[in-house]
């Protein structure tokens, strides 16, 4: 009887050692399956970075091109500037020969009355 008492006693310990090893196991579990999900948001994390530098470099590619695009718009207005200058420059001339056209032709009718005098 004592052997048996004994065994049943034996038996239950090892049964609960057996389910506190089994308790353990779950938390280990738990802790396992705590470390994969960070693992996983480290990863997205990691994979969401280089997107977000991408789209970074997407927008400053875009904006480059915009700047180029304004200094073509710029570089064309110059050059519109420059013609119209140009056209000023020589409706400029055209006006002081004409003046002079002019002065040359009051002059002379003013030498005739003076020779006339």
């Amino acid at each position: 009887m004592i052997g048996l008492n004994n065994g049943i006693v034996k038996a239950i310990n090892n049964g609960m050692n057996g389910l506190e090893n089994a308790e353990n196991g779950i938390v280990n579990v738990i802790f396992g399956l705590k470390n994969a999900i960070n693992g996983l948001n480290n990863t997205i994390h990691c994979i969401k970075n280089p997107i977000f530098v991408i789209n970074n470099a997407i927008y400053g590619i875009n904006n480059a091109i915009c700047g180029i695009g304004k200094a073509k718009n710029d570089i064309k207005n110059a050059i519109c500037g420059i013609v119209k200058a140009k056209n000023d420059i020589k409706n400029a001339i055209y006006v002081i020969f004409k003046a002079e056209n002019d002065i040359t032709n009051a002059i002379i009718p003013l030498l005739i009355a003076l020779k006339m005098a």
